[in-house]
């Protein structure tokens, strides 16, 4: 007889949103945590934000946080230096700047622990207690005898079926003295800018999303920041042109990107950190790890229960179901990328078919082609479905790569924000594969051709949107127009006109 419907292991902002959708379809739910305020989510980025005056150091409006990002102080420093508390001036002048700066600084980490603190509280314990959750503190693992179940604190939870929602830990690269020099993640950053003697010299390993995110942040911050990167680009999921423009972008604004570099050896000498980085020596102050992360799953018994892993990571089908067919898994548990909305879709499917009632129930599948993600770096990076590289290898030359710059837009040259490309993968009949697009309002552009692909919309329903003028939203027809200037968009304009008024073609 089974305790509960579900027990979600692991207490990653994934785990706590999917006990919270499950009680509310009137499932018995039990969450298991490692330990009290295990959730982690200091990944908030400001946009749009406006300051008072720098007499008050206050808001004019308070800043409108976005979660999975690092690189909201980045955003501040922008402000900053807009209002001119950075740059070349006088010593005097920079130690009342500075002053201003460190009470800035003060009152705006002072509303990020709150805002981090309120939209924890949305899934909080007592939230979940609320609504029907036994939540559980402990380290567990699972049993298979007398009967499949979870143990923690000597209890045995037996459940219909599992999902594994554990939050991940970094990726730390195989480097000669790194442990013993000390490094840190890229949560514990902003605990150490905000130390008494902060670092100044910043050595970030790794250039996955966190990472470029994070060398912008510092480096706006008037930071000396060294990005290094072991693959031949930053960002090794997007295609060249588009992982070039964004460390062009980073490196205009201070960073030095050294891709394709190997760190062979990392040394504590002086209380300074030395990293050795193929024939080079160079001195910094900290280092943050940024190669990505993996799943934690060491401690949860998973062999025994007939759960097999491959590269350190869960083996699932479609379903979100692991080899254990009463076991499933979402979010950081899986691996990849990490992105709370994501972790969110995954919780969904593998809620769907965990508490199904009957085997003949439909069956949900995950499909990623039509799901979005965002770069949070300055000007931001989106991209849903296909790269070009991708589309190329699946469909060989049957592929074309739209592209319009942002700025030719109006609104772009308006605000002076005219760094920026859309990029569109169609396939010559007209289907849209996926899109990339680096600019102003990336991640609200993005969306409408996430829906475009989820709708099978041909790439000439994009061309004729009409868009407000001046918007941002004007950088999708333009693109998309590119294709009606082929012959083959010409051929297909002239089809759908016929079919329009029903003539056979």
């Amino acid at each position: 007889m089974a305790d509960y419907d579900i027990v979600i292991i692991g207490g990653s902002p994934a785990g706590r949103y999917a006990a919270a959708i499950a009680a509310k379809q009137n499932a018995t739910v039990a969450l298991v945590e490692r330990e009290q305020g295990a959730i982690q989510n200091s990944k908030f980025k400001i946009q749009n934000s406006k300051f008072s005056d720098s007499r008050t150091g206050g808001f004019l409006n308070p800043p409108l946080p976005t979660p999975d990002s690092l690189s909201y102080i980045g955003q501040l420093a922008r402000q900053w230096e807009k209002m001119g508390n950075f740059g070349l001036r006088s010593t005097h002048e920079k130690a009342i700047d500075d002053c201003q700066v460190s009470i800035q600084w003060e009152r705006v980490m002072q509303w990020a622990q709150n805002v981090q603190s309120n939209l924890a509280e949305e899934n909080s314990p007592t939230v979940l207690a609320a609504l029907g959750v036994d939540f559980i503190l402990g380290q567990g693992k699972f049993v298979a005898q007398p009967n499949l179940s979870f143990v923690v604190n000597n209890r045995g939870l037996a459940a219909r079926k599992y999902l594994i929602a554990t939050n991940p830990r970094p990726i730390v690269p195989d480097i000669e003295g790194l442990a013993v020099t000390g490094y840190l993640t890229a949560t514990e950053v902003l605990s150490s800018l905000t130390s008494p003697n902060p670092p100044k010299r910043w050595a970030i390993l790794g250039g996955d999303p966190n990472g470029c995110q994070l060398a912008q942040a510092l480096a706006r911050l008037g930071l000396d920041v060294t990005l290094i990167v072991q693959r031949p680009h930053i960002l090794p999921r997007e295609d060249l042109e588009i992982a070039q423009l964004l460390q062009a972008i980073l490196e205009a604004e201070g960073v030095r990107v050294l891709t394709n570099t190997t760190v062979t050896q990392v040394k504590g000498i002086e209380g300074k950190k030395w990293v050795q980085a193929d024939r080079e020596a160079m001195e910094f102050d900290e280092i943050v790890l940024c190669a990505g992360q993996q799943p934690e799953l060491e401690q949860l018994n998973l062999a025994a229960v007939g759960v097999k892993t491959q590269r350190d990571r869960l083996r699932l089908n479609q379903k979100l179901q692991t080899t254990n067919s009463r076991i499933y898994a979402c979010g950081d548990a899986i691996g990849g990328y990490q992105f709370a909305h994501i972790a969110n879709y995954e919780a969904k499917i593998a809620l769907q078919n965990a508490l199904q009632n009957t085997l003949f129930s439909a069956q949900f599948q995950v499909d990623y082609r039509n799901i979005p993600w965002l770069v949070c770096t300055d000007p931001p990076l989106a991209r849903v479905g296909f790269t070009a590289a991708q589309a190329r290898r699946k469909y060989d030359n049957d592929v074309l790569v739209l592209q319009h710059y942002f700025k030719t837009l109006a609104i772009a040259q308006i605000q002076d924000e005219m760094t920026g490309i859309c990029q569109l993968v169609v396939r010559r009949n007209g289907t849209i594969l996926g899109g990339a697009i680096i600019g102003s309002q990336a991640g609200e552009l993005i969306n409408v051709i996430a829906l475009a692909i989820a709708q099978k919309l041909k790439i000439d329903s994009i061309a004729d949107l009409v868009s407000v003028y001046p918007s941002w939203g004007e950088i999708l027809a333009q693109t998309a127009s590119e294709y009606l200037s082929t012959p083959l968009g010409q051929k297909n304009w002239l089809q759908n006109l016929l079919a329009k008024i029903g003539c056979r073609v």
